[in-house]
């Protein structure tokens, strides 16, 4: 099943053309990474089909629905999701409650009720306080807990994006860099972690990421933006190889088997 498809998707700043006439879908069950330079157009395309950047022109389609222009909560509780490269977000409250905040999409009960801790309230935060702990269990941050997420290591609270994207209850997630500033051991754990959310939770994965070494990893299929326009899409191995990728991106020592820059 097609779950995400943009036709023509463009955006213009001015004489900028920021996204142009962008095709990129994303099949059910895939990991798929967008890549390219500094300034491509990667996190404007995000930005374009979680409601965040209303486009200039061109469709963008979520399960058949057309989502251009939603506001961005709108699409969320639709079931696509998106972290962003920022990891301070939820740094001054416990971790487990910073996962709990992602279950507001999901919640019925009013204010009153939850203010008066009607039988309704109560129901909901336990299913919360279960769901939470499993979020917890899943990501491996069980142990941090009760520590604010600034007290995290790094690597942690990369995952703790993660972990607070998965409590909205996403069917397609977008991760932003999800490796930014990670190291190896870092980064090995992240790739299994989005392994997991594919094969374990049903969920399908769009990130965008600098890390070769990840995208090629990982990856089912590759889409290449550069200065804005789709210039390659296809199997890791074969954008990788792929001589437009080469010129503009990924150089000719990762072609020759040399690691990529990050």
């Amino acid at each position: 099943m097609r779950l995400l498809e943009t036709q023509a998707l463009s955006i213009h700043f001015g004489g900028l053309k920021a996204v142009d006439q962008v095709d990129v879908f994303v099949d059910e069950g895939e990991i798929l990474s967008l890549i390219g330079p500094n300034g491509a157009g990667k996190t404007t395309f995000f930005n374009l089909v979680s409601g965040f950047l209303r486009p200039s022109a061109g469709a963008a389609r979520y399960q058949g629905r057309e989502i251009a222009g939603l506001p961005p909560y709108r699409i969320a509780a639709m079931g696509l999701v998106r972290t962003f490269q920022k990891t301070n977000i939820f740094s001054e409250i416990p971790v487990r409650d910073g996962i709990a905040t992602g279950f507001h999409l999901t919640r019925n009960a009013g204010i009153a009720s939850i203010l008066l801790h009607t039988r309704r309230a109560q129901a909901e935060q336990a299913d919360v306080d279960r769901r939470t702990a499993d979020i917890l269990a899943f990501t491996g941050l069980t142990p941090w807990a009760h520590q604010l997420g600034k007290n995290l290591p790094y690597g942690k609270q990369r995952i703790l994006e993660v972990a607070v994207a998965l409590a909205a209850s996403p069917r397609l997630l977008l991760l932003d860099e999800p490796a930014s500033g990670l190291n190896p051991t870092e980064t090995n754990e992240l790739m299994a972690l989005i392994r997991r959310i594919r094969d374990e939770k049903r969920i399908t994965v769009l990130l965008i990421e600098h890390n070769m070494r990840l995208v090629v990893g990982i990856s089912d299929r590759v889409v290449v933006l550069n200065h804005g326009k789709k210039i390659a899409d296809g199997p890791p191995d074969a954008v990788s190889r792929d001589r437009a990728v080469i010129e503009a991106y990924l150089g000719r020592g990762f072609a020759e088997g040399a690691p990529a820059h990050a």
